[in-house]
């Protein structure tokens, strides 16, 4: 029997729940030998890992048991990016990172890439650029002892962003590579499996939310999706496309069947989702080979729960690994040259033995022409005037002698005429401005007194007052908003509950108050 096993892992790095909290130091490269052993498959396809090259470690990258291949993403860190982990028992013959060659080094590569004139060399890399498509070709045995070759594509399709046409766009070309290369394999004689977090909900029955969807069925992803698969059943179906969703296939019509929910809203609690994972496979594979297709939504960690297939094939190992695996890298394989090499002589040592005393000769000579050089122009004490010579840390705190000082005894002279101008007070205007002054301080102590009150007020006084939801008459949660808009940034109240389906009184309501800014 083969187990393949397909998992969005939302970021390799991180510790996973579940899983990798049984071990003490709760590292995340020790909890993918973990994870591995927990999925207990044959092939483990990971997608969304979040990691570049240069922050791949050994530990995640080589595990003890499994060969490894990882594809990165280009353009942006910690974005994308899939991984693929055979057991040693399933060595694949060959591996290849992307859809359209262009990333291909020609030895070791699976090959059969199909007609791709309809795409520009700039879109197949841009295609290819963000880590999303990881090919591993293996050799299978049947039950009748025929060996077969069957290509895995393991793939992490773009998410449609409402808000960005673009990535409409892009997604929609993906998919199209993605068919062309997968037909083309086929043509070649390959058994094909596409398996991965294609990022569409085919049916109405694979999304919660379906009848509230405008044009759910005219979605461009969906109608892709049509075209690619046969219609349920394995058997028989009025459309005969290429493959099978191996799921549907065994059960066509569980409900409630989701492999991703929205983590902010904790829709996972009353499992408010959507089935956007697959195992695909060839007509001819599922037919004859497939003997269960599953999901394991109690396998915790992230926003996906794994999916998976059994199939009733042997996996012939290649005696070794293709030159994509992670083992054959520089910095793991040890081939890297240590810095020491790039600053120790390796055959000039003697020759620079015998230059050395002639170049520290020169060295000193050198030396002493720019010494007598600096001193016969440094200008000698006499030169100087007695005005320019150092001065005494207590001169900056004399008065200078060339200042004039000001006399106690010295009397401006008066001003006859300002003298004159000025009119004696009265005394009832004296009391008149000794009590405006008075009032005047006493107001601003008043005032002083005030801010200080309501500032310590503010700072003792605790959280501001939680209010309670309509629905079910308990205290919310606050939320910013983060789209981009006029209230980015505001924060707001809304129901603790999370997330489900507008019948289920359990679920959240829809009480909704902003909060009042502090």
């Amino acid at each position: 029997m083969l187990r393949v096993v397909s998992w969005n892992i939302n970021g390799i790095r991180r510790p996973l729940q579940g899983v990798a909290n049984q071990e003490p130091n709760n590292c995340a490269a020790v909890a993918v030998g973990r994870i591995l052993d927990e999925l207990d498959a044959d092939i483990v396809c990971l997608q969304e890992t979040k990691v570049t090259r240069d922050a791949l470690t050994e530990p995640l990258a080589i595990v003890e048991g499994y060969n490894s291949y990882f594809s990165f993403s280009r353009n942006r860190s910690g974005y994308s990016g899939v991984a693929t982990f055979c057991k040693d028992s399933a060595t694949p013959v060959a591996a290849e990172e992307g859809l359209s060659g262009l990333f291909a080094t020609q030895n070791g590569d699976v090959g059969c890439y199909g007609n791709m004139d309809e795409f520009t060399q700039e879109e197949l890399r841009a295609l290819d650029s963000e880590g999303r498509a990881l090919l591993t070709q293996h050799k299978i045995r049947t039950w009748e002892g025929k060996e077969r070759t069957l290509t895995l594509i393991n793939v992490y399709c773009p998410h449609a962003d409402p808000g960005r046409p673009e990535r409409l766009v892009f997604k929609m070309r993906f998919y199209r590579l993605l068919q062309i290369r997968a037909e083309a394999l086929l043509a070649a004689g390959s058994h094909v499996i596409i398996l991965g977090d294609l990022n569409t909900a085919h049916r109405p029955i694979d999304h919660w939310d379906s009848v509230n969807l405008e044009c759910f069925e005219e979605d461009p992803g969906r109608k892709w999706m049509d075209s690619l698969l046969s219609n349920l059943g394995c058997q028989s179906a009025s459309h005969v496309g290429p493959f099978i969703d191996s799921y549907r296939c065994f059960q066509p019509k569980q409900e409630g069947a989701f492999t991703c929910w929205s983590a902010v809203t904790g829709a996972r609690h009353l499992n408010y989702g959507s089935r956007i994972d697959y195992v695909l496979g060839d007509r001819t594979l599922v037919i004859d080979t497939f003997q269960a297709s599953f999901l394991l939504p109690e396998v915790m960690g992230s926003d996906h729960c794994p999916v998976g297939a059994v199939l009733s094939v042997s996996s012939v190992p290649a005696k070794q690994c293709p030159p994509l695996c992670t083992r054959f890298l520089p910095e793991f394989a040890g081939t890297q040259l240590k810095i020491l090499r790039f600053l120790v002589p390796l055959e000039q040592g003697p020759v620079l033995e015998h230059s050395a005393p002639q170049r520290n000769s020169q060295t000193r000579v050198q030396t002493c022409q720019n010494k007598a050089r600096v001193r016969s122009t440094r200008p000698r004490p006499s030169q100087l005037g007695s005005s320019r010579g150092q001065k005494n840390l207590k001169s900056y705190f004399q008065p200078s002698p060339s200042s004039p000082q000001a006399s106690s005894d010295t009397e401006l002279p008066s001003l006859p005429l300002m003298s004159a101008l000025m009119t004696p007070k009265t005394s009832e205007e004296e009391a008149v401005a000794k009590v405006v002054k008075g009032q005047a301080k006493a107001s601003e102590a008043k005032d002083e007194k005030e801010v200080r009150t309501s500032f310590w007020k503010s700072l003792l006084a605790g959280p501001l007052h939680v209010p309670l939801c309509g629905g079910h008459r308990e205290p919310c949660v606050m939320r910013t908003v983060k789209k981009p808009g006029p209230n980015l940034g505001r924060r707001f109240y809304m129901c603790a509950r999370p997330r489900g389906p507008p019948n289920d009184p359990s679920s959240r309501c829809n009480f909704f108050l902003w909060s009042r800014p502090s």
